[in-house]
């Protein structure tokens, strides 16, 4: 492309983030002084929250600028910029009505212009246009907004996010490692020390012929020769955790067990140290599609890793506070490991 440009363009609700939109965004990179991808979605859609587009995006796309929103997002950029709350369009919503959104967004909230706009839709002409007739309404001498159509004919990348999201597993090969770790089913077990969680985790795996992710805290804990972590130490072994649930979602065969998550990290943090970093406490939203609380119905069984029955009992109560204060429905099993099984299996089936 010999056209160089100042500013590019590229919107999308990147649910999933696919090798398509990756190549748009790489065309606008090559052509652009600078590129803004902007991703929304009213209403999100299925394991395509804000936050993990916006990791996604972050992991693929580094050299890029990102704005990724939600309506709490949108919201706070609002009061930044001192200006009155709006709404994200809906997804359905009229095409102008996305085209008035982002020329808005651009002039009024970000106070930029752009003189490109990278698609491989059919609406880019459009688009283009439609931010042209905008700029130039508030700064005559703007010049016109180029539309750059990409692969249109989807010839290099015949994948769309619509079809990932309806059959991931067809789609593997069109998709970056680390977005499909996020598309595998992950079944997250939580509970306090000596809870069971672990000989679950192994029983689950085995019944459900797939892998298991071990506790990644516990590891860590041994080789510090068993010294309270610090809130960095701790917040290590969350990323740590995440890292190695992304690694094993490959050989995942459907379901994926993780024994944990930083939820569970970020609770160590809060009770030794009374607080924790941001980031960890980001980490501790991580969504699970079936999140298991392990009750701790059985004699406290000390191994020289854990601490005490008070403390399990004082970790499951945080547990459940933390999941109530996030919405997250959960399912407490009980009794043997083979009932504990027998009930999880059900949910799974229900």
């Amino acid at each position: 492309m010999s056209t160089r440009f100042r500013r590019g363009l590229v919107v999308g609700k990147f649910s999933p983030l696919h090798l398509g939109h990756e190549g748009v965004i790489e065309t606008a990179r090559q052509a652009c002084d600078e590129v803004l991808v902007l991703s929304y979605s009213l209403p999100e859609l299925p394991r395509c929250a804000a936050a993990m587009r916006e990791r996604w995006l972050a992991l693929r796309c580094p050299q890029v600028q990102r704005l990724v929103l939600d309506d709490a997002r949108l919201a706070r950029l609002c009061s930044e910029r001192g200006l009155p709350p709006r709404q994200l369009p809906d997804n359905q919503a009229a095409d102008e009505v996305h085209r008035h959104f982002v020329g808005s967004l651009l002039w009024d909230l970000l106070q930029t212009t752009v003189d490109a706009v990278f698609t491989s839709e059919s609406y880019g002409d459009g688009f283009a246009a439609s931010l042209t007739r905008q700029f130039q309404s508030r700064q005559p001498a703007h010049p016109v907004v180029t539309h750059v159509s990409v692969d249109p004919g989807r010839q290099r990348r015949p994948v769309s996010g619509t079809a990932v999201r309806a059959a991931p597993g067809a789609w593997r090969e069109q998709v970056a490692p680390e977005v499909w770790a996020d598309l595998v089913p992950r079944l997250c077990l939580l509970g306090g020390e000596s809870s069971g969680k672990t000989t679950l985790a192994q029983a689950l795996a085995q019944a459900l012929d797939t892998v298991w992710v071990p506790e990644y805290g516990r590891e860590r804990w041994v080789e510090l020769g068993g010294v309270t972590m610090t809130p960095e130490q701790l917040l290590h072994v969350a990323r740590e955790q995440v890292a190695r649930e992304i690694a094993a979602a490959p050989l995942a065969k459907g379901w994926l067990v993780c024994d944990t998550s930083p939820l569970t990290t970020l609770q160590y943090c809060l009770i030794d140290h009374g607080h924790a970093p941001d980031d960890l406490h980001d980490l501790a939203r991580r969504p699970y599609d079936l999140v298991v609380l392990c009750d701790g119905d059985f004699g406290f069984v000390q191994d020289g890793t854990r601490r005490d029955e008070a403390f399990r009992a004082l970790q499951q109560t945080r547990t459940i506070d933390a999941l109530q204060r996030q919405g997250v429905r959960h399912l407490v099993v009980t009794g043997s490991v083979e009932e504990r099984v027998a009930q999880v299996l059900r949910a799974l089936n229900g």
